[in-house]
């Protein structure tokens, strides 16, 4: 893993077969895909429609300007296209964000993928990339992952990234409370 110095295309990770880079406007098909796919979103209690993907894609826009962080782009680096912003190649989004846990502001690595490049490992190695950005240059402590309870594929990552389960949540999407399994790793704790 190695922090990229692009900042005209806002390049922020590289990993053996990955680059993220901070999503535009331009990736709202490529996001639509992924967010507006019954199956890929089970665990939000079904797919989004157009304002809420729009909505989606705002906050992490949003995010970047007020945290310096938020889910990015996963771009596959044999897809050059990919490196411009909107170039089609995104197939998945990974990154960090803030996200309330019981009244407690935590540091969270999530991800989400279009169903064609599931089952392929590029979850897991987005993942721990951001786990180690979240601690080699943003310096927390401690990261989270909160994942719902039905999702497994989502909790294997999460494991696989040297996360444990410290908790139970319940959490409201769409009007629907959903139990989610809080994992974290603290620095130092696991590699």
């Amino acid at each position: 893993m190695g922090a990229a110095v692009d900042t005209e295309n806002k390049l922020i990770l590289e990993t053996p077969r990955l680059l993220l880079r901070e999503m535009t406007q331009a990736d709202y098909p490529a996001l639509a895909a992924i967010l507006q796919d019954g199956q890929t979103m089970v665990a939000y209690e079904g797919a989004l429609n157009d304002e809420e993907t729009q909505n989606w894609l705002s906050r992490q826009l949003e995010r970047y300007e007020k945290d310096g962080f938020g889910l990015w782009a996963v771009i596959l680096k044999e897809d050059v296209d990919g490196l411009e912003a909107g170039g089609g190649g995104m197939i998945g989004q990974c990154g960090l964000s803030w996200q309330d846990v019981d009244g407690e502001r935590v540091p969270e690595v999530g991800y989400l993928f279009n169903r064609a490049y599931w089952h392929r490992g590029y979850a897991i190695e987005a993942a721990r990339a951001c786990k180690e950005y979240g601690f080699e240059k943003l310096g927390f402590d401690e990261i989270f992952t909160i994942v719902r309870d039905i999702n497994l594929p989502s909790m294997n990552v999460a494991i696989r990234n040297g996360m444990v389960i410290r908790k139970r949540t319940v959490r409201h999407f769409k009007g629907v409370g959903m139990l989610h399994y809080v994992f974290s790793a603290r620095r130092g704790e696991y590699k």
